[in-house]
């Protein structure tokens, strides 16, 4: 495992604030605050005048802008500090603090799109087609897609104010139980308590036992504090059946579909299809298992890495592999990763109560994103090093976009990061001469494949069948959850991996179903997406790279359908993600390829 002080030891957030402490915090909040008073005071009752002029529009989105930026900046410096320590209990009271205080924001200007949402269609479209409302058209057409789902002021006032005593609330337990959980692990000389992250990263180990210890006091913690994530889980479920059944949403998933800016019938086709490729996994953990030479393979023995993988990575080993296959691919795109490891935007140490896992917060447009990683030194690590990096390139390129735009839907969220590993992956096997060596590297990427497109379908259909039985038969016992999850999992693997009885309560760690319900469908979305995206580059050339950048620095200002429809990719096309799953199999066939050379 990487020494700890070979790696930054943690961010530098000063470019959002010097401390938690400091006074330019509060100044951030009244500022927000005073200014969201004016904004009502000045537009309410004017927005769903058909007769508004469009310079007037303007005038306001831009005030909005504005507000949202400044009470933003204060929000991220909060959940940034809070996970990178949650155990220091000043972070999570100014985490609160700030949500609390975005609430009021929010509620001074809720006003807003609820009078777009009641301007008659003629007239919103005569105001979104001048040049005027060009740079926030797209925020305001996705405005009016939730007309139907909008409620009345008052309820979207309470619904605001109770969201910090609801889910918010939830979804904080929910990590800081996680960040101070410690799992008991079986270590020679005795047995160690070990952080989520630290007891995840034995996984990778290449000693059996060692992975057979990790996961056995992962089972062991889940199960000691099985109780509470069961209430959490039932309760964030409940409350969104809830909120479905007030705003007209016709299933659990529904509210996500919009938000991304998809349908229900292009994920379902997603779905099925990674579904009826589900032979690859198989076909591949059996090859697995033979290269092991295993009678069985384990579910911890999954990630276990082949003889000929190597020792650890340095933490400046990974990040000259990443930043010379980033400047492979463009210069452009190298330069900007470098700053995050010049600027200390990174963190990058596993330590006591540290949020586990990885993500890359995009903060505001006036700032610049940071990553957050526990770093072990595993091949794999080096893999989520370029995962993150790519969202910072990504987050960074469309900061131009401003607020309302910087970011994108969920299904266009992980295309630089999908990309980014994918290049790192080419540059590290391309310069692998030994076929042993190398066919370690591309197992390594086929399982990091799989993780991100079949597991996520399994995750996505395990969420499916949890948030149903929520709401067909009252709230869900662990038990009933934990033979979901089993089931789901065993549709995956088939007979390739045995899956032990410790594993059933594995669902219990993944953030996701908390913090963002039907989250997961999105990265197999981006995998496949970017599948076909990088068969583009292999024709092209140098020539696509130009049309990669003005995609990620578009952000999110057009529909995902319109901004690929720009590079030559059409998602509703019949058995578009088919190209996607061909290119997995091909791995798979290089990978049995390689194994006969052996």
């Amino acid at each position: 495992m990487t020494d700890p002080k070979e790696i930054a030891a943690m961010w530098d957030l000063s470019d959002l604030y010097a401390g938690a402490d400091d006074p330019r915090i509060e100044a951030d909040l009244a500022r927000s605050l005073d200014r969201a008073a004016d904004f009502e005071a000045k537009y309410r009752g004017r927005i769903a005048d058909p007769s508004m002029p469009p310079a007037l529009l303007r005038e306001a989105l831009a005030s909005l802008e504005g507000i949202l930026e400044t009470a933003s900046k204060a929000a991220a410096y909060a959940q940034l500090l809070f996970s990178s320590n949650s155990e220091n209990p000043a972070h999570g009271a100014l985490l609160q603090k700030m949500m609390e205080k975005g609430t009021e924001v929010r509620r001074r200007v809720l006003f807003f799109d609820l009078e777009w949402m009641r301007m008659p269609d003629e007239s919103a479209r005569r105001i979104m087609a001048d040049p005027l409302i060009a740079r926030y058209r797209h925020y305001l057409e996705r405005a009016r897609r939730f007309c139907p789902h909008a409620l009345s002021e008052p309820e979207e006032q309470i619904l605001e104010a109770k969201a910090n005593t609801a889910e918010r609330a939830f979804s904080r337990l929910f990590d800081e139980i996680t960040a101070r959980a410690r799992f008991p692990v079986s270590r020679r000389g005795g047995t160690v308590p070990l952080t989520e992250a630290e007891a995840l990263a034995l996984l990778h180990d290449p000693d059996r036992e060692a992975r057979r210890a990790a996961a056995e006091g992962l089972t062991e913690g889940l199960k000691r504090d099985g109780h509470l994530h069961s209430f959490v889980f039932n309760t964030l479920i409940a409350d969104h059946a809830s909120m479905d059944r007030l705003r007209r949403f016709p299933g659990p998933m529904a509210a996500r579909h919009l938000d991304n800016e998809t349908t229900g019938e292009i994920v379902e086709a997603m779905l099925t299809a990674c579904e009826r490729r589900y032979d690859l996994v198989a076909r591949y953990y059996r090859l697995k298992r033979r290269l092991l030479g295993y009678n069985t393979l384990f579910d911890y023995d999954r990630y276990a890495p082949l003889e000929e993988a190597g020792g650890a990575a340095t933490w400046e080993d990974a990040r000259e592999t990443v930043l010379a296959a980033f400047s492979g691919f463009s210069g452009a795109l190298g330069g900007i990763a470098r700053l995050f490891f010049d600027r200390r935007w990174i963190d990058g140490e596993m330590r006591p109560g540290k949020q586990g896992g990885a993500f890359s917060h995009g903060t505001v447009p006036s700032v610049h994103p940071y990553i957050l990683m526990n770093y072990a030194g595993r091949p794999r690590d080096v893999m989520t090093l370029a995962h993150e990096l790519g969202h910072g390139v990504h987050q960074y390129l469309s900061r131009g976009q401003g607020i309302f735009h910087h970011e994108t839907p969920l299904t266009m969220a992980e295309t630089a990061s999908v990309t980014a590993e994918i290049i790192t992956f080419r540059h590290i096997v391309e310069r692998e001469t030994d076929p042993r060596r190398r066919l370690a590297v591309v197992a390594g990427k086929i399982e990091d494949t799989f993780a991100t497109v079949f597991r996520q379908v399994a995750l996505t259909r395990f969420e499916q069948a949890f948030h149903r039985a929520r709401r067909e038969e009252g709230e869900v016992p662990p038990e009933k959850a934990d033979a979901i999850w089993m089931e789901v999992n065993r549709a995956m693997f088939g007979d390739s991996v045995t899956l032990t009885d410790g594993y059933a309560v594995w669902w219990r760690y993944i953030s996701h179903f908390v913090h963002t319900p039907f989250y997961c469908y999105a990265y197999a979305f981006a995998e496949l997406l970017v599948l076909s995206l990088y068969q583009i580059y292999k024709r092209e050339g140098e020539s696509f790279v130009p049309k990669y950048i003005d995609l990620l620095a578009a952000g999110g200002s057009d529909s995902p359908k319109n901004l690929l429809a720009r590079i030559g990719i059409d998602i509703e096309a019949p058995g578009f993600w088919d190209a996607g799953l061909s290119f997995i199999e091909e791995m798979v066939e290089e990978a049995e390829g390689l194994a006969g050379e052996r």
